[in-house]
């Protein structure tokens, strides 16, 4: 067992547990995908982290080639974990969207990430994105999302924490929780996101996921 070993199954076991359809979430992403980007593709994956979307698309579409963005260097090396023998189509990159190369790209990708950046970084992710995308080129994005006014807004963060919790999490920690979620997410509601899309220069935005807290969505540039 290498060093990564227990870490990653704790960060595959998270995902797994706390979104919905995530499998299949990798499915229609590359489906959707499909549809635009050429047989022999290339692909750019912003917040590539643990390498989850990275492996199943490289599995779905064996001449796509991938470049993979994430400013954390612990999850980058989960990613190349998850990655293994498809290392050799996936190009890892630390950092922002300003470390990406120019393209230009034939899609983009960005799962469960937004929630988790400031407004001004998602915005200068979506242009940054966008300009290095083929015109009319797939954008294919899914995070957290619902309505910001009450009582949603609360009703929403207690299904997301209840959806996610294991069975041996007391009350104390599940109210913990729900307070970090309040605290340290940046979450937007659906007609925001799509301004923001809109405002980066995305037309044709189609919502094509939802699951419980979680949205997904595909654009084009």
């Amino acid at each position: 067992m290498n060093k990564f070993d227990g870490r990653q199954m704790g960060y595959i076991a998270g995902a797994l547990r706390n979104v919905p359809g995530l499998d299949g979430l990798h499915r229609m992403t590359g489906l959707l995908l499909a549809e635009h980007v050429p047989t022999d593709g290339r692909v750019l994956v912003v917040g590539a982290g643990g390498g989850l979307e990275l492996k199943a698309l490289a599995e779905q579409q064996a001449g796509w080639s991938f470049d993979g963005v994430d400013p954390s260097p612990d999850m980058l090396a989960l990613a190349r974990e998850t990655i293994g023998s498809l290392a050799e189509r996936i190009t890892l990159h630390t950092g922002d969207i300003s470390v990406a190369p120019d393209g230009p790209f034939d899609g983009a990708v960005c799962l469960l990430v937004f929630h988790h950046i400031s407004l001004e970084d998602r915005k200068v992710t979506l242009r940054g994105i966008r300009q290095r995308l083929r015109p009319r080129s797939p954008l294919v994005l899914a995070h957290v999302s619902f309505p910001l006014s009450e009582p949603a807004y609360s009703s929403w963060i207690d299904r997301h924490v209840e959806f996610g919790a294991p069975a041996q999490m007391d009350a104390d920690r599940r109210d913990a929780a729900k307070t970090g979620m309040r605290e340290s997410t940046f979450i937007r509601s659906p007609e925001e996101e799509l301004g923001y899309l809109q405002e980066a220069g995305f037309t044709g935005t189609t919502q094509f996921y939802h699951a419980i807290s979680f949205r997904g969505w595909v654009a084009y540039a």
